[in-house]
């Protein structure tokens, strides 16, 4: 999601770092406001914070005008620290921005507009791989971001557990699934779950009551986007989230290939492969895969330095089943940073987000192995960079490469949505409700965008 989230990190660190305008063209910001002074920047992901630290070096050798105030949050307050900011005139100066998020921050006019300054300072928008630019223009046709990441689904998997279940890597990498029987990735996911007497899944004698280690990690329900949980399946039953996308105003949690899909999920708690909803609430589901508590997680590219740097685990990265369509399916995200419409310094502001928009600093976070940049150069150096860790990426590349990829849903209303969604999810996994009292919350969606 980088829910990121996308990129959910309970650790909070602030840094403040002096960092310099960039050295060649001008902000385009108009006013008389100089690209000098003290601006802020937020982030998310922990993770990526010394990459950005080592950005900030960098920057700072053309010329020390500008101090950049960089703060990390964790993505659980990392938002409403943001709207509180917007609506108080303390929000940072820029910050990195989701797609879930920006188009509710259009309407209320919180950001601000790159496109006389990309025009102005000849920002190379082809630099980009395809489609990550065009994600970030309104529906008023301009554009509030510029990339910075790029992300894929795929499965992390404990490798002496898939082996002591008698399941070898090419097994793990040709999984396939359908929402009636799970497949074969169901029959995966109770191989690898073992109760505390030792028990499989698919053993008589199973106790599901009792389980010591999941098959499937469960980080939370989600609230309507699934993008590491379930989307990678339902988008092969030929299911979107909206009408249209981006700016669909319809939604279709009403369609039974949909409710099908997560009605199978749901039932993999009931059966005891994976924990039950309020067991992770103040977990962290990376962290109990490295405890050894669950075998296979469904995660984004951008976890791929926390899975990997876990001690003790032997880790494997399996592509996503093939699903109905035969195909495999994962959501395709991409982050950008975005100005923040109340900022002093704007001008300021804009030279920060040119930079880092660049090759300079993306192939510094290309280097440091942790996310797949925007700019294509720069991500192919990170693949590179993956590889000489002895990380292979494949199964989140190959999404790209092969287009077998779809949108994260960028529509209004976002925090509505979610209000509707999450509670209507957590009672379907929780086993309060069937799937199809999705259709009663899809209705209530709907009408919001008829008022």
């Amino acid at each position: 999601m980088k829910k990121k989230a996308l990129g959910a990190v309970a650790l909070a660190a602030a840094a403040t770092l002096a960092l310099s305008a960039c050295s060649g063209g001008s902000s385009g910001g108009g006013g008389g406001d100089a690209a000098k002074g003290e601006i802020s920047y937020w982030l998310w992901d922990a993770n990526q914070l010394p990459a950005y630290k080592q950005c900030a070096e960098d920057f700072q050798k053309a010329n020390p005008d500008i101090t950049v105030k960089i703060t990390q949050t964790g993505w659980d307050d990392y938002w409403s620290k943001i709207t509180t900011g917007m609506a108080s005139g303390t929000a940072p100066d820029v910050f990195t921005d989701h797609l879930a998020k920006y188009p509710d921050f259009l309407k209320t006019k919180q950001l601000v507009a790159l496109d006389d300054a990309i025009s102005k300072d000849k920002v190379d928008l082809s630099q980009y791989n395809e489609g990550l630019a065009d994600l970030w223009v309104g529906q008023d046709g301009k554009r509030y971001g510029l990339p910075k990441d790029w992300d894929t689904v795929a499965l992390f998997y404990n490798k002496k557990m898939a082996t002591d279940a008698g399941l070898s890597p090419e097994q793990m990498g040709s999984l396939s699934w359908n929402p009636q029987d799970g497949g074969s990735y169901e029959k995966a996911i109770a191989r690898l779950t073992v109760d505390k007497n030792g028990k499989r899944g698919d053993e008589p004698g199973f106790d599901k009551a009792n389980v010591a280690v999941y098959g499937l990690g469960l980080p939370n329900s989600d609230a309507g986007g699934g993008q590491t949980q379930w989307s990678y399946l339902s988008a092969t039953t030929g299911w979107t989230h909206t009408d249209k996308n981006p700016w669909g105003t319809h939604y279709n949690y009403d369609d039974k290939k949909f409710q099908d899909t997560i009605a199978w999920w749901a039932s993999l708690v009931e059966k005891g492969y994976m924990p039950k909803l309020e067991t992770t609430v103040g977990a962290n589901m990376a962290d109990n895969f490295a405890a050894g508590k669950s075998a296979i997680n469904s995660n984004g590219s951008w976890m791929i330095g926390q899975y990997t740097g876990y001690k003790g685990i032997e880790l494997g990265i399996a592509p996503t089943p093939t699903g109905v369509n035969g195909k495999r399916a994962s959501m395709f995200n991409g982050l950008a940073d975005s100005i923040w419409a109340g900022t002093k310094k704007k001008d300021a502001a804009i030279k920060w987000v040119e930079y880092l928009g660049s090759t300079a600093c993306q192939d510094v976070v290309a280097s440091k192995a942790v996310v797949f940049p925007a700019v294509k150069t720069s991500s192919d150096k990170a693949a590179e960079a993956f590889k000489a860790k002895n990380v292979d990426v494949t199964a989140f590349t190959q999404h790209v490469k092969d287009k077998s990829t779809f949108l994260f849903p960028i529509t209004d209303n976002a925090a509505k949505i979610e209000g509707v969604m999450k509670p209507a999810m957590d009672a379907v996994i929780a086993g309060k409700s069937p799937a199809g009292s999705l259709t009663a919350a899809n209705e209530q969606i709907n009408a919001i965008f008829t008022k």
